[in-house]
């Protein structure tokens, strides 16, 4: 403070009366930038008022600033690269940031703007030095977050074809509580896009006055009107990203009600609906993302090719109808589907067939009848019943698209792993979770993504470990729902399977020195704000690099701990790897209590000192609660 003018004259007009109350105190840590934790202050304000006046005075108030503000842990780094251990000459900066922060191109004139920006002593400006004031804004700022700054945006090329990139799905978009009886509600939808969601489903039923609803079908969820399901989404389609959005349609209705669905995607969504394809020429793949910015194509079943929709451009479809022919749906698939009415069956067959196991009988071929102007908006996104690989390979078309179950995906996975990846680059593959996660629990995306698949759908309403790695895999590319796959989840030629790595790839040592915490939510049993806190570093990716090391516990401090630990990982695929960091407040020798976390590729961490930002449960930021760490990692 002493050469700091402007702190003096903040802290002498706000004591000019003598002492403070609370509601002061945060305002002058307010006016004085200081990011803090209201229960933090309130507690350290409590300890600093012995006299229990509800009032301290400065020499309080400047203890719990050095207390909220004051970081021992980077004041250490600094007095290591001040030779005085005062202020950091330009050089002592550049050194650092190439040695230290890795960025080998740092100049004088990078040096320069970072003391111009966070240096708050004008004197030190005038000399081109930082004092330990500035050199703490700096490191506590965005330009040491994390997360790489060039990933913040979209950097990635964006003109490969679809089936080139994970997409962000959501599964019963529609739903934001369980899948029996919870309710169905537009914020959903909502929701899912400004999150950046890609591919929404929408479960469409016959209505009352032929107008169609959107609800889980055969349970006791409410329903919505599609009409307003459809204008909600128009209003927020491209709020989040400008990539093209997928309505992926599960559709129960009659002929009559789909052309209703017909006019209301094509009355609302106007031009941004994909109606045919691009110059009205038969493709050969499908386009890409950038061909397709602020475009909403429909998913859903389809009469006929997509040539023959071409043909018929220009032509009146309203009035007619064409009959789609699946096959019958066996009751293993139905495990998969709890809208339908068989579901409830289900539990009573499985307990027999523990004791006997009868032939089951083969189901009759169903007809499903399809109005085709619904029909003719599926342009490159029909749905295809998925047969098996070399069904796929046989007879399916570039523009059709596969559902399946999570359940059988995952069998797939295991036992057909590089025929799974070569399916996928070459077709989109949607998984969806098995119908009996009534709690619209979610499974591990991880290892869909491992396989390549672009559409892995989860519950967005469902907070959880599943969502963190969604959330944290869509950080990158401008959180733009898209991200290029790696080029072993893209090449036709391609022997990857994520069960048996190969020599062909660039696995990756990767180092976490965990150094402190910073301002870290109380424990939610403690009364006060303290908690013993410990960190989990996790690894997703292939099964030979799932990992998980954890550091010891720091007794009864939540505001400042630290840990001075270091972690290493071999990463074997280091482009499908996701870190988590978890914070955790041992509750006793068996059970944690969650205090936050945060997720990101492994390749969007930036290497160096770095702040990790926390997010609670349902992913609301819990700044200024931090991780301070030291990453490093580099090739075999």
């Amino acid at each position: 403070w002493k050469d700091n003018r402007e702190t003096i004259t903040n802290i002498h007009d706000t004591f000019r009366k003598g002492k403070i109350n609370f509601e002061s105190t945060l305002e002058l840590l307010s006016k004085l930038d200081i990011p803090f934790d209201y229960v933090h202050v309130k507690y350290i304000f409590k300890a600093s008022d012995s006299l229990k006046s509800g009032t301290i005075t400065i020499e309080d108030f400047r203890g719990i600033y050095r207390a909220i503000a004051h970081r021992c842990e980077i004041h250490e780094l600094f007095r290591t690269h001040s030779p005085n251990h005062k202020t950091l000459l330009l050089e002592n900066l550049v050194e650092f940031l190439r040695n230290e922060q890795f960025q080998t191109e740092a100049d004088e004139s990078t040096a320069c703007q970072l003391i111009a920006k966070y240096e708050p002593i004008e004197e030190a400006k005038r000399n081109s030095e930082m004092t330990f004031e500035g050199f703490l804004r700096y490191m506590t700022s965005e330009d040491c977050a994390l997360f790489k700054t060039e990933h913040r945006t979209v950097y990635q090329d964006m003109t490969r074809p679809l089936n080139e990139y994970f997409i962000s799905s959501s599964h019963n978009t529609y739903l934001i509580s369980d899948q029996l009886i919870g309710p169905s509600h537009l914020w959903g939808y909502a929701s899912a896009l400004l999150k950046g969601c890609r591919c929404l489903e929408i479960d469409c039923w016959d209505g009352p006055n032929c107008e169609p609803v959107v609800y889980h079908g055969h349970t006791l969820t409410s329903k919505i009107s599609f009409k307003t399901v459809i204008q909600v989404i128009n209003k927020y389609a491209f709020l989040a990203s400008d990539y093209p959005l997928i309505l992926s349609l599960e559709n129960h209705c009659s002929p009559r009600q789909q052309e209703v669905i017909a006019d209301h995607l094509t009355g609302i969504l106007g031009d941004q609906l994909v109606l045919s394809t691009i110059g009205d020429i038969m493709p050969d793949e499908l386009p890409s993302p950038e061909a397709l910015k602020f475009k909403i194509m429909i998913k859903n079943k389809k009469i006929g090719t997509l040539e023959e929709t071409l043909a018929r451009k220009g032509t009146d479809s309203h009035g007619q109808m064409g009959e789609f022919e699946e096959e019958g749906t066996s009751d293993e698939e139905l495990e998969d589907d709890p809208s339908h009415p068989k579901q409830p069956l289900l539990k009573k067959r499985r307990a027999r067939w523990k004791h006997s196991s009868p032939p089951r009988k083969k189901q009759k071929k169903k007809k499903v009848k399809i109005a085709l102007a619904l029909s003719e908006l599926v342009v490159y996104t029909k749905s295809r019943k998925f047969v098996s690989f070399e069904d796929s390979r046989e007879k399916q078309l570039f523009y059709e698209n596969n559902s399946i179950g999570e359940a059988k995906a995952r069998k797939l996975a295991k036992l057909k792993g590089n025929e799974f990846v070569q399916h996928t680059v070459r077709f989109l593959t949607r998984i969806y979770p098995k119908g009996i996660r009534a709690n619209s629990s979610n499974y591990n995306p991880q290892e869909f993504w491992n396989v390549g698949c672009q559409l892995v759908a989860l519950n967005f309403q469902t907070a959880g470990v599943q969502m963190d790695l969604q959330t944290g895999k869509f950080l990158e590319n401008g959180c733009s729902g898209y991200i290029l796959k790696p080029e072993c989840l893209r090449n036709r030629d391609t022997e990857f399977t994520p069960y048996a790595i190969t020599a062909n790839h660039h696995p990756v040592v990767l180092t976490i020195k965990l150094i402190s915490g910073n301002q870290l939510p109380p424990s939610s049993l403690s009364r006060s704000n303290k908690a013993d806190p410990l960190v989990v570093v996790e690894i997703y990716g292939v099964p030979e690099d799932q990992a998980k090391q954890h550091s010891c516990v720091v007794k009864g401090n939540a505001l400042s701990p630290r840990w001075n630990e270091t972690f290493t990982f071999n990463v074997q695929v280091p482009e499908l790897a996701l870190v988590r960091f978890m914070v955790e407040d041992q509750q006793s020798l068996t059970s944690n209590d969650f205090l936050g976390q945060y997720t990101l590729p492994l390749l969007s961490m930036s290497k160096g000192y770095r702040q990790v930002p926390l997010f609670s449960k349902l992913g609301v930021s819990l700044r200024p609660a931090s991780l301070f760490v030291h990453i490093w990692y580099f090739s075999k």
